[in-house]
């Protein structure tokens, strides 16, 4: 149910946290991990849930069943709310936190490759402050297509041009200014994840492999952050964001409860 009202403070809990030094890595490299959020036989059962009772089910955009399902199903609000991602965020962006979106990035075998681009260049956010977290629901391997990043590239705007044909955006960042050669590849194994921010340069490759690689995204900013358009692009009618931590006393946003248990 959707709400435009100021929402409590959400509980806090006992979360993991992150060093001084933790902290500086972000603002050099602009990435951090990978972390460990649950073991892989947990992963395992959620993953069994996930493919049963979210991926089969229609969410808050009926046209795409992997946009925000955080939205209407409490077993991924609670995956991209845990404690161990909450508490490392909190020191990035402090204790106020909202989701306004997730994502299940699923690439079966020869899925297309995704470009490199910097996140910001699609968001409707202003301003375009933003921390990223990917978590593997699969094992994520260089060879079916996990993420590759470059590190350090968030200190610069880089442009962007219509992508080359069989690519799965529209836009990818100019070639000519993406330094493939310093690209790592954030190999993860299942419930593993990694941090970013809203401009580090990183793609994935065409799934060549056998196996399919399933990974859930979701973006966290600040109530102070205005999402513009909540009805267009990359969003949908209706979308809405959730308080993961914290309070909302800005009240910008349309604002939506956490699915029940």
């Amino acid at each position: 149910m959707q709400t435009s009202v100021p929402l409590q403070p959400v509980p806090e809990r006992s979360a993991p946290s992150l060093s001084r030094e933790e902290v500086r890595q972000f603002h050099h490299l602009g990435y951090l991990g990978p972390y460990t959020a649950m073991g892989v036989e947990d992963m395992a059962a959620i993953r069994d849930r996930i493919e049963r009772e979210v991926l089969p089910t229609t969410g808050w955009n009926t046209r795409n069943p992997l946009q925000s399902r955080h939205l209407d199903q409490r077993l991924v609000h609670d995956l991209i709310a845990s404690p161990e991602i909450l508490g490392r965020l909190r020191r990035l962006i402090g204790d106020d936190i909202v989701v306004w979106a997730s994502y299940f990035f699923t690439k079966e075998p020869g899925g297309k490759e995704i470009p490199w681009h910097q996140d910001a260049n699609f968001w409707p956010i202003e301003p375009p402050l933003n921390i990223s977290i990917w978590m593997a629901v699969d094992d994520v391997t260089t060879e079916n297509s996990c993420v590759q990043i470059v590190p350090g590239s968030h200190r610069r705007v880089i442009r962007h041009l219509p992508a080359r044909e069989g690519m799965a955006f529209r836009e990818e960042a100019d070639p000519a200014e993406v330094d493939t050669d310093a690209a790592l590849d954030m190999e993860l194994s299942p419930g593993q994840f990694f941090i970013f921010n809203e401009r580090l340069l990183h793609h994935s490759n065409t799934n060549t492999s056998d196996r399919r690689r399933m990974g859930l995204s979701a973006r966290y900013t600040v109530p102070f952050v205005n999402i513009l358009d909540q009805d267009g692009p990359p969003l949908f009618p209706g979308h809405a964001c959730v308080l993961v931590s914290g309070s909302d006393r800005f009240t910008l946003n349309r604002m939506a409860e956490p699915p029940s248990a």
